[in-house]
């Protein structure tokens, strides 16, 4: 019941009264009914003077899940209206609430608990039905495997939520059929026995069992997954070559050759590094010619040669190779006395190219031999010392065909004088190749390279540089040309050079001298004051260094001309220099200047006649304007021998059958033809000052085309004239001058009537 709040009496205040706490009402899940049924009953004291009405407030009354509680507003009876489920909502919590008529509090809220009690109605589950694990092969008893987990939904503090696990099957037994077993309640498994072997039984499936009421098999609920065990590969077993003995044969100088195959068993997994192969040579190959290659896929071992072996030196070899695994064996087994083979090789000889046992060959000579000098034998030798065989020489490469071989011995002999200074001597040697082929079957070759070592000797002549200059009028102490030689030679036929003038003609030496510089420089310059401008050519002669020296006569262009403050050829004095007189030198100016202007005037005419032609007006060109204009008809005709008209056309015809049957714009009549009349453009309501072409023009090609149109002695009216004028209209003007007019008011008109203004307007005395 809910307490009173407090007693009240003549002697004042009483103590209040300790309010009523109701225990939580426990409600079983999963209830069959009847519905609504009761849970617990409120009263207050006070429904005794006054009517009181009852209600709860909270999750499942008035708020969501609604109407799971229910209360009897007169009674203060409370119901449940459906059955529960605790594994979604293990709890509620309602308040309690008491109002008079007028819905006004008498007592104070009360808290009410339910608790939904747990039943068992929900089985463990496995988060998967299969599970993976593995364990290695030859694991000791006890070696954890993999744990296995299912959760029940029921409360895990009660029997209906706690889970045991068992194991109920086990594929394949062997070697025993409980090779396993699995905590019970944590869900660990475990190897029970020895004996895991991968080579024998690589997987194993187990059923495990997992049931609530702590594995009570007659109460509890139960469910399965299947565990898979894969026992996983230890290297216990080495690897074994299938023989004793491997063979294999070689040719001499191939390398990268397989030439021997060796196979091997091994019962580890494939492709593992348990299983994988390494070959090693332990003896028989010091220097390394062999190596041993794993194939990937068959895990065979292929000898290959990688260095080449000569028949000549070593017609077998006897290898000793060993077999052993990437991984090292398992702890306690031990290598297999089938890991050791041994492998014998066999040279085979084949037919192998001569060779020169000095390639390159050099050697010396001075150039300017001559043809048919003996210079050296470059001979080869045929490695094959087992064969009989003999060699023939020819020649493979000779840029200059300056040297022939003999066949047999190899001699070398020149046919052509040798020269340093030929474009096929690159650094003073000259190279030849030679071929040496023997008689073998098949036939083999080699080549060989002869270097010739040319010393210079002293037989080419200067040659003076530079070939053209140009001097000054008038000596200067500043002024001269520096010149050099060029020789083909080395040292020390070359400079120092020594440069010098002929005696003749003698006016060479009368006009010019030469100076030396250095060993290989000297100047030329004016001996005299003065030398008339002109091309002059100067003779020199250089001599070189060499022993006997050689000399030569060389001729240098020097152009004489008038110079500048600075010392330089100016551009007339150059002009002059080259042969041409001051008449062609204005000649030449004039005309050049000629050209500029007419290329001015062409320009502007050019950019004249762009500028006409973006300034044209839309209707009219200016020079057909007749608005500021006085046409003057004075043309009459030129008398009786312009009289030949034909005055037909200008009478009314009988009949307009035949202007009717005429092409379109070609009928001409004097009167409106009977006919309908066309379609003219209709003028645009708000004209456009731009579109005024545009309208006369189309106006114009309808009239061109239309049968009924002018010229008939009528009038041609046109009322589209564009968007305003200055002027005022011209329909008050008449052609004939009888009678007083007063057209002073033209002046009024604008500046484009001024004219008419002039001739009309000016007064009596006009």
């Amino acid at each position: 019941m809910f307490p009173r709040q407090q007693e009240i009496s003549s002697k004042g205040l009483r103590r209040q009264k300790r309010d009523w706490v109701i225990p939580p009402v426990n409600v079983p899940e999963n209830s069959r009914g009847p519905f609504p049924q009761m849970l617990v009953s409120i009263r207050s004291d006070q429904d005794r003077n006054i009517s009181i009405r009852y209600s709860i407030t909270g999750v499942g009354a008035d708020q969501p899940p609604n109407e799971v509680f229910s209360i009897d507003p007169v009674a203060g009876k409370m119901f449940v209206t459906k059955p529960l489920d605790r594994e979604r909502r293990s709890s509620y919590h309602l308040r309690a609430h008491a109002v008079n008529m007028n819905g006004e509090r008498v007592e104070s809220p009360i808290d009410l608990y339910i608790y939904v009690i747990d039943m068992n109605d929900n089985r463990p589950e496995f988060k998967n039905q299969v599970y993976n694990g593995s364990v290695d092969e030859g694991s000791k008893p006890g070696t954890f495997v993999m744990h296995l987990a299912a959760f029940d939904h029921d409360d895990n503090t009660t029997a209906n939520g706690m889970v045991r696990y068992r194991i109920l099957s086990q594929t394949p037994h062997s070697p025993i059929p409980n090779m396993f077993t699995i905590n019970s309640e944590t869900g660990d498994i475990v190897t029970v026995a020895a004996g895991l072997d991968r080579e024998k039984v690589s997987q194993y499936s187990i059923i495990v069992q997992a049931t609530d009421m702590e594995g009570n098999l007659n109460f509890g609920l139960s469910n399965t997954a299947t565990a898979i065990i894969s026992v996983t590969d230890i290297n216990d077993n080495p690897p074994e070559l299938t023989s004793r003995t491997f063979s294999g044969e070689v040719p001499e100088n191939r390398i990268n050759v397989a030439v021997a195959n060796l196979t091997v068993i091994d019962r580890d997994q494939p492709r593992s590094p348990n299983w994988n192969a390494v070959y090693r040579i332990i003896s028989g190959d010091p220097i390394g010619h062999f190596t041993i290659i794993t194939d990937p896929h068959t895990n065979d071992g292929m000898v290959t040669v990688v260095k080449p072996v000569d028949f000549e030196q070593n017609r077998a070899f006897m290898l000793t190779v060993v077999v052993n695994n990437q991984a090292p064996l398992a702890s306690g087994i031990q290598s297999s006395l089938q890991s050791t083979s041994g492998v014998t090789i066999s040279v085979v000889d084949i037919n192998e190219p001569p060779f020169f046992p000095t390639n390159p060959k050099s050697i010396r000579f001075e150039e300017g031999v001559p043809a048919g000098t003996s210079l050296t034998t470059f001979s080869a030798s045929d490695p094959d010392r087992f064969m009989q065989q003999s060699i023939r020489y020819s020649k493979l490469a000779d840029p200059a065909e300056w040297l022939s071989i003999n066949t047999t011995n190899g001699q070398i002999v020149t046919t052509a004088t040798l020269d340093r200074e030929s474009i096929y001597v690159k650094n003073n040697i000259y190279e030849a190749t030679f071929l040496a082929v023997d008689n073998g079957s098949p036939m083999a070759s080699g080549t060989g390279t002869l270097q010739i070592y040319l010393i210079d000797v002293n037989d080419n002549a200067p040659s003076l540089l530079p070939r053209e200059s140009q001097i000054c009028e008038r000596i200067n102490r500043n002024a001269g040309i520096n010149i050099t030689a060029a020789d083909s030679d080395t040292d020390p036929n070359v400079g120092p050079f020594v440069f010098e003038l002929p005696t003749f003609p003698a006016s060479i030496r009368r006009n010019w001298t030469v100076s030396r510089l250095n060993g290989d420089y000297a100047r030329l310059s004016l001996r005299i004051q003065y030398l008339k401008p002109g091309v002059y050519e100067v003779p020199v002669i250089v001599s070189d260094s060499g022993n006997p020296p050689l000399s030569n006569r060389s001729i240098i262009k020097v152009k004489v001309c008038p110079c500048d403050e600075n010392g330089d050829c100016t551009l007339v004095g150059a002009v002059a220099a080259a042969g041409l007189g001051t008449g062609a030198i204005i000649a030449i100016l004039i005309c050049i200047i000629i050209l500029l202007i007419l290329l001015c005037l062409f320009v502007v005419w050019m950019k004249r006649r762009e500028k006409e032609r973006q300034t044209k007006q839309l209707l009219i060109d200016p020079e057909d304007d007749v608005r500021d204009n006085i046409l003057k008809y004075d043309e009459e005709g030129g008398g009786e021998e312009d009289q030949d008209y034909d005055l037909s056309q200008l009478q009314q015809p009988d009949s307009l059958e035949h202007i009717i049957s005429k092409p379109l714009g070609v009928r001409r009549v004097d009167e409106r033809p009977i006919i309908p009349e066309s379609q003219y453009p209709i003028r645009p309501a708000v004209p456009h000052p731009g579109d005024i072409g545009d309208f006369i023009n189309e106006g114009l090609r309808a009239a061109d085309n239309d049968p009924t149109a002018p010229p008939y002695d009528s009038l041609l009216v046109f009322d589209y004239e564009g968007s305003g004028s200055t002027a005022g209209s011209v329909s008050s003007l008449n052609s004939s001058s009888t009678g007083d007019q007063d057209y002073d008011y033209l002046n009024d008109w604008g500046p484009r009537f001024k004219k008419l203004a002039d001739m009309y307007g000016g007064g009596e005395d006009d």
